[in-house]
């Protein structure tokens, strides 16, 4: 696993993330979180990952600070790759846990049953998303 700094990532597939982005880091900024990095334009982008033996680049939707622990966020609304969506998603389960930081998922109305089913399928149920 390599880091790569201030590469080109394409932007999520569905246009609605981006505004659910803007709203998930306002939630987060009342709720303590600091030096939050967001895949959206006016933060900085958090930092990618490459994945080994491929051109996959993985880039967490949101990372941000609170009592000096790192969270990773991600952003759970409806996708037409939910399996490029679950490879992230593991991805970053497991980073967070290699490294003692924090990995959660966020979502909204409308898209709970999505996320419930998505984190059963890859045996991420214990995770309980933030609806916000």
């Amino acid at each position: 696993m390599t880091q790569i700094e201030n590469s080109e990532i394409p932007k999520t597939d569905n246009p609605e993330n981006e505004a659910f982005i803007k709203k998930s880091v306002s939630h987060l900024e009342a709720h303590g979180f600091e030096n939050i990095k967001a895949d959206i334009e006016g933060y900085d982008r958090p930092k990618s990952y490459l994945k080994k033996g491929s051109d996959t680049k993985i880039t967490p939707n949101i990372v941000a600070l609170k009592n000096g622990r790192k969270y990773y966020f991600e952003i759970s609304l409806k996708s037409e790759r939910p399996l490029m969506l679950k490879s992230k998603w593991l991805f970053l389960d497991t980073l967070s846990r290699m490294r003692s930081n924090k990995f959660k998922i966020i979502t909204t109305k409308g898209h709970y049953k999505f996320t419930d089913n998505m984190l059963e399928d890859i045996n991420l149920s214990d995770k309980v998303p933030i609806k916000i």
